[in-house]
C-alpha cells in the first residue's frame, strides 16, 4: 500500500482455529471479517467509533467488497491487517486493505461504503468521516 495515498492503520490478530477450513487455511470469507475488525478499530482509534455514528443515525453499509488471495494463512498465524481510508467521494468512502503474515503480503482488497440513515436515505459524509483520510496510524490487537 502506498504511503503517499494516505496514512495507514495496522490491526493485528491471531487466527483462531474456528477460522480455518478442512485444508487448514483461513476460509476465504473470513478475510472480509478481518477487514471489518480492522475498519472498526480504525474508526475507534480515529475518534469516530462506529457505534457513536449509529447513535447519531449515520450508517456506513458495505456496498462493494473485493478481495484477492495471494498466499494462505493458517491456525495461530499472527496477521496484520493494514487499512487506509483512501477516498471520501460524494456519499461514499473507500477503504483499502492489505493482510500481512510477517513481512509477506498474503491478501489485498477494498470495501466501499455509502453514508445513509437507518431509513435508507443517502447522506453526505459528516466531517468526522471525511477526516478519516487524515487519521493517524495506530496499532491494536493480538
Amino acid at each position: 500500500m502506498e504511503e503517499s495515498k494516505g496514512r495507514m492503520f495496522r490491526h493485528s490478530l491471531r487466527v483462531p482455529y474456528a477460522d480455518v477450513d478442512s485444508m487448514g487455511f483461513v476460509y476465504y470469507a473470513n478475510y472480509l471479517v478481518y477487514f471489518e475488525m480492522a475498519r472498526s478499530a480504525f474508526l475507534r482509534e480515529a475518534g469516530t467509533p462506529y457505534g457513536d455514528l449509529e447513535k447519531r443515525g449515520i450508517w456506513l453499509p458495505v456496498v462493494v467488497s473485493h478481495c484477492e488471495y495471494k498466499k494462505p494463512a493458517g491456525f495461530d498465524d499472527l496477521l496484520t491487517v493494514v487499512s487506509r481510508c483512501s477516498e471520501v467521494r460524494g456519499t461514499r468512502l473507500h477503504v483499502d486493505y492489505e493482510v500481512l503474515k510477517g513481512d509477506e503480503l498474503i491478501v489485498t482488497g477494498f470495501t466501499e461504503h455509502v453514508c445513509m440513515t437507518p431509513e435508507g436515505k443517502v447522506l453526505r459524509p459528516v466531517p468526522e468521516v471525511k477526516a478519516l483520510t487524515q487519521a493517524p496510524a495506530k496499532e491494536t490487537g493480538v
